[in-house]
């Protein structure tokens, strides 16, 4: 929908800024909501890049500016008939291999084959990063961000799933030893895939010290 379709009200604000700048900001200070209080959600476009794992690469870096913090291919086999590594790194898997419905809500009867969907894309990633583990390779999570059907034919998935990405990848380095971190934004049938990989390294966390520095200030 248009913002001049839906005009202006007091319980929303809209804002016309870069994606990675904005969550630069959005999350920088995003907390998780006490229990009584409502989940924030991001709706994702389909076609917006890997923004999510772009976030936690970036605090990964502010986190340990002096280790080598690294993008590399996903290896490994999803299972999924269609499979494409982008030139930035990012690796698109979908189970589909015929052209979806428009706004499909990924029901548990797939409407493009009117059969049963018997695949699960966060099932397809855990695997993975379990394999990868077992043939030894340093790998943290999978760290999901996963979609699912809100409300009215909108996906999303919350703030709270971004942060505890972003906690998975802080242990990685806290670690202080080579690691990688399975990064992933998928529903389930299609998703994105990075592998971000830490150097070894003193686990001191720069985000920590600024932190307690603004407190200090304040």
């Amino acid at each position: 929908m248009r913002r001049t379709e839906l005009g202006e009200a007091p319980d929303r604000r809209f804002v016309s800024r870069d994606w990675s700048a904005y969550f630069a900001t959005a999350l920088g200070g995003a907390t998780r909501p006490r229990p009584d209080e409502p989940q924030d959600y991001i709706v994702p476009s389909p076609l917006m890049p890997h923004l999510m794992f772009e976030w936690v690469r970036a605090r990964a870096r502010e986190r340990w500016p002096r280790r080598s913090i690294a993008v590399t291919p996903v290896p490994g086999s999803l299972g999924t008939p269609y499979d494409r590594t982008a030139p930035d790194g990012t690796r698109y898997v979908s189970f589909a291999d015929w052209i979806c419905p428009t706004h499909c809500i990924e029901p548990v009867i797939c409407p493009a084959i009117g059969a049963p969907r018997s695949w699960e894309m966060g099932d397809a990633v855990r695997d993975l990063a379990a394999r990868l583990r077992a043939s030894g390779e340093p790998v943290f999570g999978a760290a999901l961000f996963v979609c699912r059907h809100h409300v009215f034919g909108v996906g999303t998935f919350s703030v709270d799933a971004v942060l505890e990405g972003d906690a998975i990848v802080r242990k990685a380095g806290e670690s202080g030893e080579p690691a990688a971190v399975l990064v992933a934004t998928i529903s389930s049938c299609h998703g994105a895939l990075n592998l971000l990989r830490i150097g070894a390294g003193k686990p001191t966390s720069d985000i920590g010290r600024q932190t307690s520095a603004q407190s200090s200030d304040g």
